[in-house]
């Protein structure tokens, strides 16, 4: 059902919510948190060029930032705002967790991948 307004409760206030308001709302966020992305990746500051965990600090910034995007959008698209909680956490969580996998599995045939290339030689055979 579409609903052409929100009703949400403020300190005991009763305000209406139009999409109108709302779309604005997603296109600043994205926006800002884009914009944010972009502006560290033409910059890319050397503070952030350290190691952690095996990967540049500003390589973990760009995949927290990414999943924001994605957990923000699956919200406020989605409706996950609206669903009960149990199945917001059921596929939020499920998305997360995937991804996060994702991230690991690249991590580790890319970093092999790069050591059969510049060793020349196969270390580990499966």
């Amino acid at each position: 059902m579409a609903h052409a307004h929100k009703l949400e409760i403020f300190r005991g206030l009763v305000k209406f919510k139009s999409n109108t308001q709302k779309i604005w709302g997603v296109l600043i966020f994205l926006t800002l948190v884009t914009a944010v992305e972009v502006v560290l990746g033409i910059y890319k500051p050397d503070a952030l060029m350290v190691p952690v965990l095996g990967m540049k600090g500003l390589n973990w910034i760009f995949i927290i930032l990414t999943l924001v995007k994605a957990y923000y959008i699956t919200w406020d698209f989605m409706h996950m705002r609206d669903e009960t909680k149990s199945l917001r956490r059921m596929v939020v969580w499920t998305s997360i967790f995937l991804i996060c996998y994702l991230i690991f599995i690249l991590l580790q045939e890319g970093g092999y991948i790069e050591s059969v290339y510049s060793n020349g030689y196969v270390k580990r055979d499966f």
